[in-house]
């Protein structure tokens, strides 16, 4: 586990900004179907991505012995794993509960939050869009090894963000080289998927990306960005820092890879 990942970091974060984050991310985020139990959200995409494929905590009432026993039987009514991502709202009992159930601790995440300045600037190579259409998403699914059998699920998460939003490709030589998503909401801007192709790393191209996104999301009225990267993307983390970005909080997921065992 990357040592950036510190979960007891939440307790010095406003509870309010957490809960605010989430909200945003779900949006931008969203799944197909959402199941609510007792304050925890059920997430159901065709299991593509952990996010959008897992119980999350929103307001937890409930003992943790029914959160699993519901969440084990909703998943395996859709033959999908039993999956928690755990939030700073799912408080330690959940995630205590969860290890002694068998559950095992993966992906420790980085929720970064930073304040916009005016230094960011738009790129002529980057080509904003506000809906994915069918080579953007072609593109990135490539990119991205998106299995076909997950494409037309993932094209329908991507239709479906309800908020203001910028689909970014950027452009070298006939050919995008680098993709990424903003989304904006209540002040700020989110950054999903930004991703840049094998053969064109470590040339400065995710900072340009970067960089336009988070002019966009400027350019939207929003004043902070936030975004989420897995702990163990050291060259990521590396490069938000850049901009600001520092650690508000974490989450992980715990997962049970067949249902029952």
């Amino acid at each position: 586990m990357s040592d950036l990942y510190d979960a007891k970091q939440s307790t010095r974060v406003d509870p309010a900004l957490i809960r605010l984050l989430e909200e945003c991310a779900f949006n931008a985020w969203p799944a197909r179907q959402t199941v609510f139990f007792d304050g925890w959200l059920l997430r159901l995409s065709a299991g593509y991505t952990k996010r959008a494929n897992s119980a999350n905590a929103w307001c937890p009432a409930a003992s943790m012995a029914g959160v699993i026993e519901a969440a084990e039987a909703f998943y395996a009514r859709h033959a999908l794993p039993s999956i928690f991502r755990l939030s700073p709202l799912a408080g330690d009992e959940a995630d205590a509960a969860l290890a002694a159930a068998g559950y095992r601790q993966i992906d420790p995440t980085l929720v970064m939050t930073a304040r916009l300045t005016h230094d960011t600037r738009s790129d002529d190579a980057v080509k904003l869009q506000p809906e994915a259409d069918a080579a953007w998403c072609a593109g990135f699914a490539r990119a991205n090894a998106i299995a076909p059998a997950m494409r037309a699920t993932h094209d329908e998460m991507l239709a479906a963000i309800a908020m203001p939003k910028a689909f970014a490709a950027l452009w070298q030589d006939g050919a995008p080289i680098a993709y990424g998503l903003a989304v904006a909401e209540r002040g700020w801007v989110g950054l999903f998927d930004i991703l840049v192709v094998p053969e064109a790393r470590g040339r400065g191209v995710g900072r340009r990306i970067t960089a336009a996104l988070l002019d966009w999301g400027r350019r939207q009225g929003a004043t902070r960005a936030y975004l989420q990267v897995v702990a163990a993307n050291t060259p990521a983390v590396a490069l938000y820092g850049q901009f600001g970005f520092r650690q508000a909080y974490g989450y992980h997921y715990r997962v049970r890879t067949t249902h029952g065992a």
